[in-house]
């Protein structure tokens, strides 16, 4: 067979947030970790809408800490701090992190060096090849042909699980009718005048929304100007062109949209300048390179998290991440964009290590939007600082068990959580257990 081989402990597959954060975590614990990212850059969300906020890092204003934590210290210690802290203009989101972009992928370079990573950017993972219930290798490809790399332990952090569903793990495609999130465009507008430009009280700047779709320079499903300060003085962050019907795992549906979403972004900057006051001498930047995907394939874990534990505040024994995001359903089924709280203000529950595993294949995980949960807890659950955070616990257990010699559903949790707490995650855990209780015990 031609091509090249490799091996390694741990193959990352993807390297948005939570592709780092199990890569970075993984490193750490000693391991040799190879991350693919199919793009030129790490960050996922960030790379594809630039200056995307770090939207519920701060359950119940508390950080959730860890590797979201790190990497802001990092960039607020820069003698130009590069990120801050600051609340959110949109109803039932607390607190968000604004950073500069550059800066902020720069860091996560260098924390993946520091770590020892060895990170293949434009490489594509594309067929794993199966030995019994195991992974035995995953068949890749870059610019020069083929690579098979035979990894002890995969973590499927890709946003579409595409290695985990052609390894046999079961999923299902956005909600119970098939429908998924719109996709989205975003841009910034340099040289606004933020004194004129959110004088009004309206958040959502409707009144000039209607005026524009009205006279028809709006497309009808940017009914909500969604314009926040971004990180740099005069500078705004516009995330307000969402494209619906969109099938993220088919690529021919994703250069349509890219297509007709920089339209609708340049016509919006166009509707901007000669509109909304403060806006007249500012021009587009950093507009997406492509269309961000919100929602595709959710896996079948060990458990699968529901709307009703969202509710109820749950606080699972094997918790690795805290979470209070509202319900944030962006066009589904319609224009109707939702941000409903999902449990009462200063609660919070938090995401089970169970939903990241599957059921049957033992050196497998998967992490970020992927992850098992029904449509209404993977509205509230798919934030960025999460997603991070559910990657370094699965970095954290691949650790644990290449050491102890066991299938990942053999983890001990008590373990897991313990070391995720001593890498600075905060609140972490429910109901005391047993010592060494692992996932099979928590099966109900």
């Amino acid at each position: 067979m031609n091509g090249r081989f490799e091996d390694t402990d741990v193959l990352v597959v993807g390297g948005g947030s939570a592709g780092f954060g199990a890569a970075v975590a993984a490193g750490r614990q000693g391991l040799r970790v190879t991350l693919l990212e199919a793009t030129n850059k790490v960050g996922g969300v960030m790379a594809f809408c630039p200056g995307m906020p770090w939207g519920g890092a701060y359950p119940a204003d508390q950080i959730i800490g860890g590797m979201i934590e790190e990497l802001t210290n990092r960039l607020q210690s820069l003698d130009l701090p590069a990120a801050e802290k600051r609340p959110c203009s949109l109803e039932n989101f607390g607190p968000e992190i604004i950073y500069d972009h550059d800066i902020a992928t720069l860091t996560m370079f260098e924390m993946l060096e520091e770590a020892g990573v060895g990170v293949r950017l434009n490489t594509i993972a594309f067929e794993p090849r199966m030995m019994g219930p195991e992974i035995q290798d995953v068949r890749c490809c870059d610019q020069n042909g083929m690579i098979t790399i035979k990894p002890r332990v995969v973590i499927d952090c890709s946003g579409d699980g595409g290695i985990s569903a052609k390894a046999g793990v079961p999923y299902s495609l956005g909600d119970s009718g098939g429908n998924m999130m719109a996709v989205t465009m975003s841009f910034h507008m340099i040289g606004v005048d933020w004194d004129a430009a959110f004088a009004q009280q309206d958040p959502y700047f409707q009144c000039y929304a209607t005026k524009g779709i009205a006279e028809g320079r709006l497309h009808p499903d940017i009914a909500k100007l969604y314009l926040m300060k971004a990180f740099h003085k005069g500078s705004v962050f516009c995330n307000s062109v969402h494209i619906r019907d969109v099938d993220g795992t088919n690529p021919d549906a994703i250069s349509r949209a890219n297509l007709e979403g920089r339209r609708r972004c340049h016509q919006l900057a166009r509707f901007l300048r000669s509109d909304v006051p403060g806006f007249e001498n500012a021009y587009m930047a950093q507009l997406s390179p492509s269309a961000g995907v919100r929602e595709t394939r959710k896996l079948e874990g060990v458990y699968r998290i529901k709307g009703a534990d969202l509710v109820r505040g749950t606080k699972f024994a094997d918790g690795i991440v805290s979470c209070d995001n509202p319900v944030d359903d962006v066009m589904r089924m319609d224009a109707e964009m939702t941000h409903d709280a999902a449990l009462k203000a200063g609660d919070y529950y938090t995401i089970p290590f169970r939903a990241l595993i599957p059921e049957h294949i033992p050196n497998l995980m998967f992490a970020g939007r992927i992850l098992s949960a029904d449509p209404v807890a993977f509205a509230s659950a798919r934030g960025m600082p999460q997603c991070m955070a559910m990657g370094q616990a699965t970095g954290t257990a691949a650790a644990l068990a290449l050491r102890d010699g066991c299938a990942v559903q053999a983890v001990d949790v008590e373990e897991l959580i313990a070391s995720l707490k001593e890498q600075g995650v905060n609140r972490l855990g429910g109901t005391p257990q047993p010592k060494e209780v692992t996932v099979s015990a928590l099966r109900r």
